[in-house]
């Protein structure tokens, strides 16, 4: 629910531009806690897509899994009504019989709150001052092992952090699946010994925790949070502003942006501070 229209409008238009593809397979693996096979003895045949439904003034964001789809849409203005449709159990896992009805309301309640979870995250990257802090500066753990710094633009801190946002990760990943991911990003080799150090500074600032008795790691709330908004504000804010003045901006932004350079540049004319002929 939310406490005037004009907030749950501009949350759920973000929420549908944020999530048209949300119905990519590692994504759905997610949200529904199934695995999908997509080896070549094994696959999942099933399509996975999005659809998005506009009438009159409201939007629907349909997700369909297998049998099963998921709707999100905004209600009476102020509610994010969610409503997960189980056509067939068995995606899920669950026996079709009535005796196995708490089970699977269970389990769609669960999709629900997992679904739910990842959006609220990922819309809600406003993080507290001492959580960015303490990314941005080398500090140290509370036994006084140092923990770097992951510098803000730093390329190989995007890449790992930009690889942390897939939702692949959500579940938990590997050192070999995030050294995976994170040498495609950058376009440049990533050895062993750099994703076992980024792997103990992630860990020594609280941004990811390893599953007792595995080898597998998983993000904790701070550290999806960080990675998320490291990666909007450099691709989404930083870069697109960074080339504003070329196509394909718009034309009414580039001749913007000409205007103030000069009347910038005629300041500092005023000012004399250009350079000495």
């Amino acid at each position: 629910m939310f406490d005037a229209p004009r907030h749950a409008r501009g949350f759920v238009d973000a929420l549908i531009t944020d999530n048209l593809n949300v119905g990519r397979p590692d994504t759905l693996e997610v949200i529904f806690g199934r695995r999908i096979i997509h080896g070549k003895k094994r696959r999942t045949q099933e399509v996975f897509n999005t659809k998005v439904v506009t009438a009159d003034t409201g939007v629907t964001l349909n997700t369909f899994y297998k049998h099963s789809r998921i709707k999100q849409y905004l209600k009476d203005g102020r509610a994010l009504r969610i409503e997960t449709v189980i056509n067939s159990p068995t995606d899920l896992g669950v026996a079709r019989r009535l005796e196995h009805l708490d089970e699977l309301q269970h389990k769609s309640r669960d999709i629900n709150t997992r679904l739910l979870d990842t959006e609220r995250v990922g819309q809600g990257l406003i993080l507290a001052s001492p959580a960015f802090e303490r990314a941005t500066q080398s500090t140290l753990t509370e036994d006084g092992r140092r923990a770097p710094a992951l510098r803000f633009g730093d390329p190989r801190v995007m890449a790992l952090l930009g690889a942390l946002c897939m939702f692949r990760n959500v579940l938990g990943f590997t050192n070999k699946s995030l050294r995976a991911q994170v040498s495609m990003l950058p376009g440049v080799p990533y050895r062993m010994n750099q994703i076992s150090y980024d792997l103990s500074r992630l860990a020594r600032k609280g941004l990811i925790q390893r599953i007792p008795r595995t080898n597998t790691y998983a993000l904790t709330s701070d550290g999806l949070r960080i990675a998320l908004f490291y990666t909007k504000v450099h691709d989404r804010l930083l870069i697109p502003l960074c080339t504003a003045d070329q196509p394909p901006a718009p034309v009414e932004l580039r001749d913007a942006l000409r205007t103030i350079d000069t009347h910038v540049e005629n300041y500092i004319d005023r000012a004399r501070l250009g350079k000495a002929p």
